[in-house]
């Protein structure tokens, strides 16, 4: 009998770990651990995309009004799908009380044009990330990824992948209005 269990055993948490495994491979993508979750948006300032837009840092985040930071570029699928939806956050920001920036990330003014001439400019600043490095302060994983920041500059919700309206109805408004009464 013992030899039989020194046998199976062994089979058996390999059995285990490939279904643990398995399953994972079909979660969902948009949970990340947040590890700057309500925690001062990191201290970067992205410079301004190009002379037409003004960059951002922790100052601009910590001027009392909430803010939607969308994680973007022109190479991304996704950024593309969920552009309509932003345009519409873009219509609610003065009823709802918050401003979108986008982050540029890894990309060109020319290429960040073309994109928001085809999409729409949703943004009230645009900073660039050109070496990546305000990304991983940030801790951002890919695009797209959009964080809310409440008026004092801290990080409150961050959602990974591309928005959807479902998506904005059931967390992203409610982390906004969560985050206005921080």
């Amino acid at each position: 009998m013992n030899r039989r269990l020194v046998f199976l055993l062994p089979v058996a948490i390999f059995a285990g770990l490939a279904v643990v495994l398995f399953r994972s491979l079909f979660m969902a993508p948009t949970f990340v651990p947040p590890a700057l979750l309500d925690k001062p948006a990191p201290s970067v300032t992205l410079p301004a995309l190009d002379a037409l837009t003004e960059g951002f840092g922790r100052q601009e985040l910590a001027a009392g009004r909430v803010t939607l930071v969308n994680v973007f570029g022109s190479w991304c699928a996704e950024c593309h799908i969920e552009a309509p939806v932003l345009m519409q956050l873009a219509a609610m920001t003065a009823t709802e009380g918050f401003e979108i920036y986008g982050f540029v990330q890894r990309d060109t003014p020319d290429k960040i044009r073309a994109f928001l001439a085809e999409t729409g400019n949703p943004f009230n600043r645009i900073g660039n990330d050109i070496d990546g490095k305000a990304g991983i302060e940030w801790g951002v994983y890919g695009a797209p990824e959009t964080f809310v920041v409440d008026g004092k500059g801290v990080i409150r919700y961050k959602y990974t992948g591309a928005l959807t309206p479902e998506v904005v109805q059931r967390e992203l408004l409610p982390a906004i209005r969560a985050a206005r009464g921080a």
